[in-house]
């Protein structure tokens, strides 16, 4: 993905291409656009699926809801219109996908169960359903997807933490520090890891530091990801961090 800069006042800051960019990418038939399709459904899929299933739709219904309305995007050329707006995809993304529930309530569903190649593997959809250990019965159908979507923007950026360092021969060391990449305070696993690794403590203690430092980067560039203009990225990490909080 290319990347661009902009000035702030601490200086030139890197500045991802945004998921705008490559969804509009995504209604080409490049190689480029199929990638750009795939990340879009792999980040928004399970977020806007929980919205429907908490509208009181069963799985397979929602399955076919869901398929639909990213279909819908792409055949009718609604994404057009992520040219002239400014804002936030996770915001555009739910307010299209409520008008596309009232339509679809008001006619018969053109997407018929089996048709069509599923975005995501259907499969894996279910596996994470059931696996899911959300309150669901205290979270709001906005609930449910603003906190789906923080949590995939998670797993994303700690997807490509484990990459980087897996590909520096050091995964041993991030499964061992990712437990505490929130926890400012555990001294004593920070011992017990200088005992397993053969480190000093403080080893241990920069490598953690040298961890979060990287891993509040890779998370800021996926927020970047999903927001219109970069000035914009600072609200949408404050926005996302309340939403884990809660």
């Amino acid at each position: 993905m290319s990347r661009n800069s902009y000035q702030s006042g601490a200086g030139t800051v890197a500045f991802a291409t945004t998921q705008w960019s490559v969804v509009l990418t995504a209604q080409s038939e490049s190689p480029s656009a199929g990638e750009a399709l795939e990340k879009l459904c792999r980040t928004y899929w399970w977020p806007l699926y929980g919205f429907v299933r908490r509208q009181g739709y069963g799985p397979e219904e929602a399955q076919d809801l869901t398929q639909s309305f990213f279909a819908m995007l792409l055949e009718r050329r609604d994404l057009d219109a992520v040219r002239r707006e400014k804002g936030r995809l996770r915001s555009y993304l739910l307010t299209s996908l409520k008008n596309h529930l009232g339509k679809a309530r008001r006619r018969t569903m053109a997407l018929k169960r089996g048709e069509g190649k599923p975005l995501v593997p259907l499969d894996e959809l279910m596996a994470r359903e059931r696996a899911d250990l959300e309150p669901a019965h205290t979270l709001t159908a906005d609930g449910i997807y603003e906190r789906r979507w923080a949590l995939t923007l998670l797993e994303q950026a700690l997807t490509r933490l484990e990459e980087e360092y897996r590909e520096a021969g050091n995964a041993v060391l991030f499964e061992k520090l990712k437990p505490l990449l929130t926890d400012e305070s555990d001294r004593a696993s920070q011992a017990t890891i200088a005992h397993e690794l053969n480190m000093s403590e403080n080893a241990v203690k920069q490598a953690l530091h040298r961890l979060r430092q990287r891993f509040r980067v890779v998370l800021r560039d996926e927020i970047a990801d999903t927001v219109a203009v970069p000035t914009d990225i600072e609200d949408e990490l404050r926005h996302f961090i309340a939403i884990l909080k809660t």
